[in-house]
């Protein structure tokens, strides 16, 4: 069962600290030009640091050593932090004129069910499945 819950983890860690950089360290993000300078700024941090953090989390899942069990919670704490972060925003967004997505960016999809008026976004649907590949790795944790 330990290793059922590193694997889970290292998907959820996948999410956040290589997805990113395929996702926002272009034309959509990062170099975006309707962007602020700054705002392009912040996004390359957050990538960079989700990057770093992501390596921190894999060392901890993945290294041989004392506490592995202690090792894991603190992986699932990084994960939870990030992308309980992620749904905050999302959900506070009104507070700071927020968006789910720009005119220029990752535009919402059709799901593959329900109404054809339906459209998903892009970010939500995928932290939303990581989220819950990420219960399962914490339910992993708990019965290993």
């Amino acid at each position: 069962m330990l290793t059922v819950a590193k694997l889970l983890l290292t998907l959820t860690v996948i999410g956040y600290a290589l997805v990113t950089i395929k996702a926002d360290f272009n034309k959509t993000h990062a170099t975006n030009p309707k962007w602020t300078p700054h705002a392009r700024f912040h996004v390359v941090w957050q990538i960079l640091s989700y990057s770093g953090v992501g390596l921190v989390a894999l060392y901890l899942i993945w290294i041989d050593g004392p506490n592995p069990i202690e090792r894991l919670y603190l992986a699932v704490a990084i994960s939870a932090a990030i992308y309980g972060a992620f749904f905050a925003a999302v959900l506070t967004r009104p507070m700071f004129g927020g968006a789910l997505y720009d005119d220029n960016g990752y535009r919402p999809f059709h799901p593959p069910m329900g109404p054809k008026t339906w459209r998903w976004d892009v970010n939500v649907t995928a932290f939303t499945v990581l989220s819950a590949i990420w219960g399962a790795g914490v339910a992993a944790v708990l019965a290993a």
